[in-house]
This record gives structure tokens, C-alpha cells and sequence, in this order.
């Protein structure tokens, strides 16, 4: 067996309908978040129900790890029943006969005791539902609903979780109350998700992999800071268009309500997160818009944070823009300025810059 395909998932599907075509040949990693992401009708619901085996592709192919779920050349198909997974759906579609517990019992109940991987007490400690057991599903609220549905699909143990927009039908504070537990998932559970959303604030708070749909087809798939960065996508032409730096938590300045992290290209200052333990791992959301870049080191500016960076590649944007690329110690980073700017500047590839980036504009 080769070792690559046990830590790999291969979706593989042609599946014609009257008005639109899904082509896809993915091989993505067996471990973390990836996100499926795109306009809506590219494909990404089509593909998840190819991979639950809710739609049968009449040519497919789609493996986990070393276990084929289907393979049409060999006429391979395993009913959706009978596939080890969790799918959660943008309606939380609890059952409202029975309360939370009952809903939770109900898909623990699928598994034999002996292939549990999830224990119930882990499910309910990482969505923080332990004090909603007995309430019944008209009794929570939106955002409790869907964690309710995440636990339950938690619940059957299953190889692969398949999220499905789940914060689409909710309102911005639930959704803000959810991103959380999301993350907690993927920090301390080792079962691959795939997630589907056309929302770019998911995308980087959540993802590791990031595959782009357009039209049925993939038009780019790769780890996430590589692939927000590339300049022939839209994402980073956007103004949403932003990147992701890992960095951990060095310390806190409290008389300014400022906390200090550091990462390879240096050190930012962001507003207090008083609560997060120095040492702590964290991803911030950095908009390319918010990046301005000067040649020198400049004097008596309020902006805090100015990183020396070198710019790696410039591409021409839409009304007047310059998309610029940027190296920090490895780091990724992209910056939106004027073409005026970038001609008065002599912006070029190896050119060393500073990036500017003002704290209260990191998310």
C-alpha cells in the first residue's frame, strides 16, 4: 500500500445534469479543514453529496485513507448508510420529539461500542451543550440548534465530517457564537472536514486546505496561505481578498490594552486578547487593504506595527490597483495599493519594503 493514500482523501466524480456539469480530480489531506469555496451553484453542495453517496456520479472514484468507498470501474458503491461519516446540514433538522439527549442517543446508537472514536462527554465539553440535555429542540436557540446538529454528527464516530454551510441560515451573532466551537473542533479532533462555504471569514479561521470551485470545476486547490496568495485568483483581487498568519502569544501590555504576538517574519501588536495564555497558538486575519508599504523605516508614525518584508510577485488589479505579494521571514502577506503608488515606489519583485499594518485592523 502506498503510504501517501493513508493520509490523503481522492474525490474523483463526473456527474452531468441538464444545465451543469461537475468535474472533479482531488487529492486532499486526511487531517484538518478543508474548505470548499465559491459562488453559489459552482458545485460545492453537488460534490459533498458525491462524497456522502447521496448522488451516485456514474463515474467516480473516492477513497479515505486506504478504505474505497466507491470506485465505478469496479462498480464499487457503498450506500450513504453505510459510509462512516457525519454531515451537517445548513437547517440543523433535529428531531423535535426527542430532546437533546435523545437526538444525541440516536446517532451514538448507530455505533458498536468497540468503534466509538468520539465519547459523548467530548462532544458535549468541545460545543459546550452539557446544560441543554433536556431541552427540547423548540426550546433552544439557532446557534444552540446547530451545535446540538454538529454533536450528533459527532456522535456516530465518523472517519470524515462533512459541514455543509452550517452558519448560513444564522444571523451574525449566532454565527460569532459558533466560529468558536468550529475551531476547537479542528484543534483537538483528529477527523478530517470538509467544509462548504462561500463566506471568506470561514474560510480563514477555519480552513488548512482551501479548494476553489467555479462552474463544477476546480480552479485551484492547496494549502490555505498559498493558495489565498495566489495573484491569478480572485480572492486575492477582491476586496475581501486577505491572508492568515500563525503566530503565538508573546505577552500582554495591559496599560494599553495591547497584546504582542510573534511568528517568523517578527512581531505585531494587536488589541488585548488578555484572556488567550502567552504561549497560546493563534490565526489572524490580516485584510489586504489594511497593508501599506514604505521603502524606509518610517519615523514618528502612529501605525505600530512595520515588518521589513520583500515583495515576491505584482500582478494589476481592477480600478486603478496593484496587488503586491510579500515575504516576511516565509510569511505570506498580501498588500492592495494604488498603480500610482506602486509606479512612484518602483515596485518590483526582490525589492525590500516595510509593511505597515495598524494594529486595531487585526482580526
Amino acid at each position: 500500500m502506498d503510504t501517501r493514500l493513508q493520509t490523503c482523501i481522492q474525490a474523483r466524480f463526473q456527474l452531468d445534469f441538464p444545465d451543469f456539469s461537475l468535474q472533479t480530480d482531488l487529492q486532499l489531506p486526511a487531517r484538518g479543514v478543508t474548505v470548499l469555496f465559491g459562488p453559489s451553484g459552482c458545485g460545492k453542495t453537488t460534490l459533498l453529496r458525491c462524497i456522502a453517496g447521496l448522488e451516485r456520479a456514474p463515474v467516480g472514484f473516492f477513497q479515505v485513507r486506504e478504505t474505497v468507498w466507491q470506485d465505478s470501474s469496479r462498480h464499487c458503491f457503498l450506500p450513504p448508510y453505510r459510509r462512516p461519516l457525519g454531515y451537517v446540514f445548513q437547517e440543523p433538522s433535529l428531531f423535535e420529539h426527542l430532546n437533546v439527549r435523545g437526538n444525541l442517543a440516536f446517532g451514538q446508537k448507530r455505533v458498536p461500542v468497540h468503534e466509538r472514536r468520539v465519547a459523548m462527554e467530548q462532544a458535549l465539553d468541545l460545543l459546550g451543550i452539557g446544560h441543554l440535555l433536556e431541552r427540547m429542540p423548540q426550546h433552544l436557540s439557532g446557534g444552540e440548534k446547530q451545535r446540538v446538529a454538529i454533536a450528533r454528527a459527532l456522535a456516530v464516530s465518523p472517519q470524515l465530517l462533512l459541514l455543509d454551510e452550517p452558519l448560513a441560515a444564522l444571523d451574525l451573532p449566532r454565527r460569532q457564537e459558533i466560529l468558536p466551537f468550529l475551531a476547537r473542533l479542528h484543534q483537538e479532533l483528529d477527523i478530517p472536514m470538509l467544509y462548504v462555504t462561500h463566506s471568506p471569514q470561514e474560510v480563514t479561521r477555519l480552513g488548512d486546505h482551501l479548494v476553489i470551485l467555479e462552474q463544477g470545476r476546480v480552479v485551484a486547490s492547496g494549502n490555505l496561505q498559498e493558495t489565498l496568495t495566489r495573484l491569478d485568483l480572485p480572492l486575492a483581487q477582491s476586496r475581501q481578498a486577505s491572508t492568515v498568519l500563525s503566530v503565538s502569544v508573546c505577552g500582554h501590555e495591559t496599560a494599553y490594552q495591547l497584546t504582542e504576538v510573534c511568528f517568523a517574519g517578527g512581531r505585531l501588536q494587536l488589541p488585548l486578547r488578555e484572556t488567550i495564555a502567552t504561549g497560546t497558538a493563534l490565526r489572524l486575519r490580516i485584510y489586504a487593504r489594511d497593508v501599506s508599504l514604505t521603502l524606509q523605516p518610517p519615523q514618528q508614525t502612529s501605525i505600530l506595527n512595520v515588518l521589513p518584508a520583500t515583495i515576491t510577485h505584482l500582478a494589476t488589479g481592477e480600478e486603478g490597483q496593484t496587488i503586491v505579494k510579500l515575504s516576511l521571514g516565509g510569511a505570506l502577506l498580501l498588500a492592495h495599493v494604488t498603480r500610482k503608488s506602486a509606479d512612484v515606489l518602483g515596485l518590483q519583485p526582490g525589492l525590500p519594503v516595510f509593511a505597515q499594518i495598524k494594529a486595531t485592523a487585526i482580526l
